[in-house]
C-alpha cells in the first residue's frame, strides 16, 4: 500500500528506521526530526540528498501525527 517503489525511496525508508534517537521533543509533544541530522545520516549512508530531502518532511509529518494521537490518546 504504502510501500516504497524504487531503490531510493527503499534506502530512505531505512533511514526513517535509524532516525529514533533524532526526535525533538517537548514535554507532552513530538515535534518531529532533528533534520540537519537526518540529511548527515543520509549523505553519510550514500543517499541521495535531494531525495532524502524531498521524501523526509513528508514520512515526519505522519509520523509526527501518529506518534501525538498516541501520545494524546494516553492522557484521556
Amino acid at each position: 500500500m504504502n510501500r516504497p517503489q524504487t531503490e531510493q525511496g527503499w534506502q530512505v525508508w531505512d533511514l526513517v528506521g535509524r532516525l529514533g534517537g533524532q526526535l525533538r521533543v517537548i514535554p507532552g509533544a513530538v515535534l518531529g526530526w532533528d533534520m540537519g541530522a537526518a540529511l548527515a545520516m543520509a549523505q553519510a549512508l550514500g543517499i541521495d540528498a535531494l531525495i532524502a530531502a524531498d521524501l523526509l518532511p513528508e514520512i515526519e509529518a505522519v509520523m509526527v501525527r501518529k506518534l501525538n494521537e498516541q501520545i494524546g490518546g494516553g492522557h484521556g
